[in-house]
């Protein structure tokens, strides 16, 4: 087992792993076990008691944050004509056709989220085993396969997460930076979890939320007690 390093192991005195804390005092020992040397981000994990195999148990969709995420995204849209022109109008980074598809091809990832109308999708179809793989594969479920591109990009930049169910039943999603005031992150954090209740699935049986926590990157994780949420 790799050796801990000094300020996680005081980072870890600081928290109390038998208990679970109410969503305000949890973020804010989040942001006081921080130990990155950048503005590190705040991300909060569930376990869901569902069968993820089951495809009524399935979870997943996108929420654009109340107060963002602190991080600029990078967005590819895949359209053509006037459609090509609103995504540039509403600030995607990339616009285009099959000559983004080439790139990709070859190699090329410098975006964050793809979003493409309907009519393209038979050619980003084709990218499915390089997309899939990073989570980048535009879907009419988290908003990112519509007619609608200038929406789409709009949320995105203004602070859009998705969200999806693993094969475990764990749901990992960023609620912001250190940086933020704790009001803020309380407040992402909260729609995120609104979202999630709505979302549980009738045939889900037991405790629905067995687990929530919230960490920020390299820091330790703080359970939190979904009552106070």
């Amino acid at each position: 087992m790799a050796k801990k390093s000094r300020k996680m192991q005081e980072a870890l005195e600081k928290v109390d792993t038998t208990k679970a804390y109410a969503v305000e005092d949890a973020v804010a020992l989040a942001k006081d076990t921080s130990i990155a040397k950048f503005d590190a981000t705040l991300e909060v994990a569930y376990h869901l008691n569902v069968d993820p195999k089951k495809a009524d148990q399935q979870i997943r969709g996108a929420i654009v944050l109340p107060n963002g995420t602190g991080k600029d995204q990078k967005v590819l849209v895949f359209a053509k004509g006037d459609k090509a022109k609103e995504a540039e109008d509403a600030g995607a980074d990339y616009v285009g056709e099959s000559e983004l598809a080439d790139k990709i091809q070859g190699g090329w990832f410098d975006f964050d989220v793809v979003v493409a109308t309907p009519d393209m999708m038979a050619q980003v179809g084709k990218l499915g085993r390089v997309l899939g793989p990073k989570g980048l594969m535009p879907n009419p479920k988290t908003g990112t396969v519509t007619m609608d591109v200038s929406k789409a990009v709009e949320e995105v930049k203004a602070g859009r997460v998705t969200y999806r169910v693993d094969r475990n039943g764990n749901i990992h999603a960023p609620i912001g930076k250190v940086s933020f005031d704790d009001g803020k992150l309380v407040e992402n954090f909260k729609a995120i979890h609104d979202v999630l209740e709505k979302a549980k699935p009738s045939a889900a049986k037991g405790i629905y939320m067995q687990n929530v926590t919230v960490t920020t990157t390299f820091g330790p994780g703080i359970h939190v007690d979904p009552a106070s949420l």
